[in-house]
């Protein structure tokens, strides 16, 4: 089940961060973050109108993932794109729950009339690249030594999808 997060999550999602801060290249991060980090990102997408949306399990009630998005830049032009974010506990990867999140993001943003919904994903994440391909991403660029990470040298692809945007 999809649902908006609420502060009853956050160590969850807390945890589903760190662990991908602390195994992954999805995030180019190298400490993990504390509660108090977590509860002010969350306080902050709160107080700027962007969603954090959870997938709980229907008869565990555990948070097996979350996604979410927030401004691409700050500067008033461009207003209308934002940048996403989905992470899956690792225990519940590749069972299609990005996907049904992601889904849940574009829709999200279609209703709120982005423009352009913006994915940072590290190239050689081909599973992330597949997923945001489908669902009708199109490569828009890659940075090429973006990030140094596990003693070696990452590159990170941007994917753009195209949406309405706002109606006048």
């Amino acid at each position: 089940m999809i649902r908006e997060a609420q502060e009853k999550d956050i160590p969850a999602i807390l945890d589903i961060y760190n662990e991908a801060i602390l195994f992954t290249t999805s995030l180019y991060h190298y400490d993990p973050h504390s509660l108090e980090q977590m509860k002010q990102w969350y306080n902050q997408k709160q107080e700027s109108g962007f969603p954090v949306l959870v997938f709980e399990g229907e008869e565990d009630g555990l948070v097996y993932g979350f996604a979410t998005y927030g401004s691409f830049r700050p500067h008033a032009a461009y207003q209308y794109t934002v940048e996403h974010s989905v992470y899956v506990h690792s225990d519940y990867r590749k069972k299609g729950l990005g996907t049904k999140l992601l889904k849940a993001i574009i829709k999200l943003a279609e209703e709120q009339e982005y423009a352009t919904l913006v994915a940072g994903i590290d190239a050689v994440n081909t599973n992330s690249i597949a997923v945001h391909e489908r669902l009708g991403f199109v490569h828009s660029g890659t940075i090429r030594r973006a990030g140094y990470k596990f003693d070696k040298w990452l590159d990170l692809a941007f994917y753009q999808l195209d949406l309405p945007g706002p109606k006048a």
